[in-house]
């Protein structure tokens, strides 16, 4: 198989997301009405495939997903489940370990089934897949998912060898072990401020030293835009663009994830797959849910 036919991997959290839109944010032990609410998949990783998906990469997506009304069918392509509409509109390769048939989705963004592990991962055929991201969560097994890509790779000839990447989002402890397994890295705000982090930049610097040697390292500051550091040591930015008017910012950082993954395992630059990141992500704050980027990214071409 060519490298331009393979695909790309996202293996993470799905979700099912609850939005209410009130008039503003709620004071304390007060009511407030809701002006109107819609339902949609959501989940870290699984957002990425969806941005992945709707920019043109062909992609799949590995993570647990709950028993219940959200997802009843043990053939995805089959429910009819809000969490799995969108999956089959996508074309996604979903795949769902393990079906946990005694678990349930408990509120709005809360997900109790165990995350993939190593031995789920095993059954991949990594020969499919040019580009594979985790997001961060059971390192342990992760870990061990992120060593087996490693020996797969041991065999193959540069060319053809699988991109590892990882995103660490939350400021937890064990996170902080997959800066140094990620072929490209990205680090949030939240983990950077967590750490004693005042600007992109000053991340960057402080952090480069947590990554293996020829790494990508990425943080992406919402109104500050992005900053990456390239293998050779170069710092690049690229500035922000915010849309006229800021409407929902619900997965802004797993779509510039995603734009920037596209750009990067379709062989483009890191200077331009950053700027592509944060134009997508400005981009879609302007609208709600994640259906207007495929035409947004057309009319900027």
């Amino acid at each position: 198989m060519e490298q331009k036919d393979k695909k790309v991997l996202c293996i993470g959290l799905v979700c099912l997301d609850i939005i209410s839109v009130v008039d503003k944010y709620p004071e304390e032990d007060t009511d407030s009405r809701c002006v109107s609410q819609r339902w949609q998949r959501g989940g870290n990783a699984s957002n990425s495939c969806t941005v992945l998906s709707l920019l043109g990469s062909s992609c799949a997506f590995m993570g647990s997903l709950c028993a219940g009304p959200v997802a009843r069918s043990h053939d995805p392509l089959q429910c009819k489940a809000p969490v799995l509409l969108h999956v089959r509109k996508l074309h996604h390769s979903l795949k769902l370990l393990p079906l946990m048939a005694d678990r349930r989705l408990r509120s709005y963004v809360v997900q109790n089934v165990p995350d993939v592990t190593a031995e789920d991962f095993s059954k991949v055929e990594l020969r499919h897949f040019k580009w594979i991201h985790w997001e961060g969560r059971n390192v342990d097994e992760q870990l061990k998912m992120i060593q087996q890509v490693a020996r797969h790779n041991a065999a193959l000839p540069w060319q053809q060898r699988i991109t590892i990447s990882v995103e660490i989002e939350k400021p937890r402890e064990p996170l902080y072990e997959l800066f140094a397994y990620g072929d490209v890295v990205f680090v949030s705000k939240d983990v950077a401020r967590h750490l004693g982090f005042h600007t992109p930049q000053s991340a960057l610097e402080g952090l480069r030293c947590r990554v293996k040697v020829g790494a990508v390292l990425i943080c992406a500051w919402a109104e500050k835009g992005a900053d990456a550091l390239a293998p050779d040591g170069l710092f690049i930015h690229s500035d922000a663009f915010p849309p006229e008017r800021l409407i929902d910012t619900l997965g802004a950082g797993d779509t510039f994830n995603a734009a920037v993954i596209h750009k990067l395992s379709n062989g483009a630059r890191l200077e331009e797959a950053l700027t592509f990141g944060c134009r997508v992500a400005g981009g879609k704050c302007g609208f709600h849910g994640y259906g207007g980027i495929a035409d947004m990214v057309t009319r900027q071409e």
